[in-house]
């Protein structure tokens, strides 16, 4: 094709962003059964945009689909959503969201480098059956799906003329050198005009840019032309030029006739930069063309607006892993045993703390670039609600909290197939199969689904929640057994119980269904949210509904943190879980019943968590009174845990443990991963939260 890859990856994300907002717009309207004004303008320019973006980049199949959609919307548009009667409007939202999975499908054989799908017949054949019954026509021919056979839906006219007089308001757009697909992006200025300016109002050059590629280069050398009948136009085109992505300058001009134009005005034409340290190319202007005059003033008002950059991951993954060894060195520097012996130190330690200081914001701006909001994950699983309760023939809507909580972006890429996994879950063995059924348990009919998300300072915490009839203990223990993963000469707990549920290939699903029953069960989600160093647990109470948390500890980041030491241990506590520091006599520890240690803070009773004791360590303080309590919290767990003694405050790269030791299920253990010291040695880094459970479990 001739497209470089830079070309394919613009079009590749941009069309996925398309999609995306697409999608939504049309699982909102399917809400509400109507599609307003906005929506359909909307959906026209997403159309016509991939139209554009896939015939230059030569995918033929997918501006086809593209451009008959846009036909549908055109007419749509022209018509209003009365055009579309209370029959033929679930099957427009169900071709949008078919034309939604069609165009995704096809963005990744693109990506993936594979051959893309050519029959697209039926699928023409229904878009065509569908655009016949809402003019009230007989559905043509499933082959009638070329390009030729659909007539573009502006009827664009012949190209005009430079200069020509019955448009004298004019615009010369130039975009940023190097943005890459320079027509696409001027039709899609077209598009937007077209929203509040009728083609008979206004001309642009070159005008083929929607499907002609090689006027990518007329625009990066002449520029972009719009030419208007009315100034009021004009102005209100300007705003939008502004806003408008890689756009380097825009030049108003008023028509004046070649010849009649004095040469002084001619060379003090002006421009008006968007970007004010980029310069503005001169036009270049054909011998027999008209040339344009300035009608602005000499000095030109400057307009700013912000820049946006697409940046790959793995420049992203390399950063970070830089940063992480520049706070490694730089603690290697400050904590070295060579600076014992030196004498006075003020002026190294000045500068110590400031190298501290750059370094904190150097790994702010660094980890800042990789947090993105989790909403894209969250969204998507309206479309898995949406799809199910129709195929299931169940009531259900999805609540979303805290889409908005931000995380690294490998676990944005990585979380979404557990959740997925999850809300179907959620969606064929929690909610009722029948409306009776929740009506008779005194629920409302529609079933929910919660989605949640909360940042706890260390590890983000993702809870999907139904109000469904929960997890039946007596039919998942007797299919445990069955698959010989329990005894039935054990009585096992409610906890055990749900615990069969995360094992392989464990399934209650008595129906084989495209969502459940083929020997595939919650252990992908185990698996999936393990490999980001995070934990599964499952709740349930029969009748009320199962709630599943998955809670991942940031995995790649750098954090403050306490370094404790017991023996020859080095641990390391993330300083926010951290609430004060103390110490104690013996006669001040309380003891309970079963001999478990407690003290009073603040007329609350708080258990004493033996570091030496819980990871069965052979050296470390025995008397509570020769060692330091700390207090700490994480969410509703708070306790005291004894430590021989602090070593210091260290800003510290949290690196994940090793695949091997992560085989021993250690992040069962209250350990989130580890980090390496100024001095080369290893601090494990303790889960505050994972830690207690652990504790008093034993």
């Amino acid at each position: 094709m001739g497209t470089s890859n830079d070309i394919l990856d613009t079009y590749i994300y941009e069309n996925n962003s398309m999609l995306e907002q697409l999608e939504s717009i049309v699982l909102d309207a399917e809400a509400i059964d109507t599609f307003s004004q906005d929506n359909i303008n909307e959906i026209f320019r997403i159309m016509h945009t991939i139209k554009g973006s896939s015939a230059m980049m030569e995918f033929d199949t997918l501006a086809t689909v593209a451009h008959r959609i846009e036909d549908l919307f055109f007419i749509i548009r022209e018509n209003s959503m009365e055009v579309v009667s209370d029959e033929n409007r679930p099957a427009l939202f169900n071709m949008l969201f078919q034309a939604v999975d069609y165009f995704r499908t096809e963005m990744e054989k693109i990506e993936g480098g594979q051959p893309l799908d050519k029959d697209i017949d039926d699928f023409m054949a229904d878009i065509n059956s569908l655009i016949a019954k809402i003019n009230g026509e007989e559905a043509p021919e499933a082959s009638d799906t070329g390009l030729e056979a659909s007539a573009d839906s502006e009827g664009s006219s012949a190209a005009a003329p430079v200069g020509n007089p019955d448009f004298p308001y004019q615009l010369l757009v130039f975009f940023d050198e190097g943005s890459g697909m320079e027509n696409l992006r001027a039709f899609m200025l077209v598009t937007s005009i077209r929203d509040f300016c009728s083609d008979a109002d206004f001309l642009f050059i070159p005008e083929a840019v929607e499907n002609d590629f090689s006027t990518a280069e007329q625009i990066i050398e002449n520029g972009f032309l719009l030419m208007f009948k009315n100034s009021s136009d004009r102005e209100k085109t300007i705003p939008i030029v502004r806003s408008a992505g890689s756009v380097k300058a825009y030049e108003p001009h008023d028509y004046v006739v070649a010849e009649n134009k004095p040469e002084k005005e001619e060379s003090e034409q002006a421009s008006v930069a968007v970007k004010e340290e980029a310069p503005v190319a001169q036009a270049k202007v054909s011998k027999h063309a008209d040339v344009p005059a300035v009608s602005s003033p000499a000095v030109a008002q400057q307009h700013q607006k912000e820049s946006l950059i697409s940046v790959h991951q793995s420049k992203l993954d390399k950063l970070s892993a830089l940063v992480g060894e520049i706070v490694i060195t730089e603690a290697m520097v400050t904590g070295s045993p060579d600076l014992k012996d030196v004498g006075n130190l003020d002026a190294f330690a000045k500068s110590a703390r400031q190298l501290r200081k750059l370094t904190d914001e150097l790994q702010d701006i660094a980890m800042s670039l990789r947090m993105v909001p989790i909403s894209t994950s969250f969204q998507k699983m309206n479309r898995i609600v949406r799809d199910m309760s129709k195929k299931l023939n169940k009531r259900a809507k999805l609540t979303i909290i805290g889409e908005t909580t931000e995380v690294d972006k490998t676990i944005v890429d990585n979380i979404g197939d557990p959740i997925m996994h999850m809300v179907r879950n959620a969606m064929d063995h929690g909610i009722e199969d029948t409306e009776e059924e929740r009506i008779a348990a005194n629920k409302d009919p529609v079933g929910e689904i919660i989605l949640s998300a909360q940042d706890t300072g260390s590890d983000v915490i993702i809870e999907i929640r139904d109000d469904g009839q929960g997890v039946n203990d007596e039919a998942v223990l007797n299919k445990a057994i069955k698959n010989g993963l329990a005894s039935p000469d054990v009585d096992y707990t409610h906890k055990e119980i749900l615990n069969f549920l995360l094992m392989p290939g464990f399934s209650t699903n008595t129906n084989v269904t495209e969502f459940s029953g083929r020997g595939v069960g919650m252990d992908v989600v185990k698996r999936g949210v393990e490999e980001l160093g995070g934990t599964v647990t499952i709740s349930s109470q029969q009748g009320k509904g199962m709630t599943t948390t998955m809670k991942i500890p940031l995995t790649m980041a750098i954090m403050d943190g306490m370094e404790v030491c017991v023996g020859d241990t080095i641990f390391t506590i993330p300083i926010h879980n951290i609430r004060q520091s103390f110490k104690i006599s013996a006669d001040e520890v309380l003891h309970d019943t079963v001999d478990g240690e407690i003290i009073k803070l603040m007329d609350n009773f708080y258990p004493i968590v033996r570091a030496k004791e819980l990871f069965a360590l052979p050296y470390g303080v025995d008397e509570i009174e020769d060692g330091i309590l700390l207090w700490l919290e994480a969410g509703d767990t708070s306790y005291c845990l004894l430590v021989d003694e602090l070593i210091g405050e260290q800003q510290v790269v949290v690196k994940p443990m090793p695949t091997y030791v992560k085989n021993f299920d250690i992040q069962n253990y209250g350990i989130i991963g580890c980090s390496i010291l100024g001095d080369g040695s290893i601090s494990l880094i303790l889960d505050v939260g994972n830690l207690s459970d652990i504790a008093f479990r034993k």
